[in-house]
């Protein structure tokens, strides 16, 4: 599913990023299940057919997240033919409930504009601008 969500985001990666993407993910799937990261999948009898990742994070302190437990939500991803029919509303609800669980006081994400009303309609709210810096990237 993390490939499928970055092929549909990003199109056809060259070999040697879909090679190395591929045992990144292994191993990291290997090391932080059950840990840091949650993935909640809504399936069919046949097949997953949408996704929503949580990364947790603990951060020093500050108004919005006192407790210091944040979480990043990534990979929200149905597949077009399932789309508008409220999966991804459903995985994104139970990420949430998980959160709430693991004590996470605020969860943070990247939205494209299609996802944007979704996440607001699950109280989700734009607060600042996110900047980020590429320091490097393998060739």
């Amino acid at each position: 599913m993390r490939l499928d969500f970055l092929f549909d985001h990003i199109g056809n990666l060259a070999e040697v990023q879909e090679s190395a993407i591929r045992l990144q993910l292994a191993s990291y799937f290997t090391k932080h299940i059950n840990n840091d990261f949650l993935a909640v999948l809504a399936e069919t009898k046949d097949s997953v057919i949408s996704t929503a990742f949580l990364v947790v994070d603990e951060r020093p302190a500050n108004p919005i997240f006192t407790p210091g437990k944040t979480g990043t939500l990534l990979n929200v991803f149905t597949y077009p033919k399932c789309r508008r029919m409220g999966f991804a509303k459903k995985v994104i609800e139970s990420i949430i409930e998980e959160a709430k669980q693991l004590g996470v006081s605020s969860i943070d994400l990247l939205t494209t504009q299609d996802g944007k009303p979704l996440y607001e309609k699950l109280g989700f709210t734009t607060y600042q601008l996110i900047c980020r810096r590429v320091i490097f990237q393998h060739a």
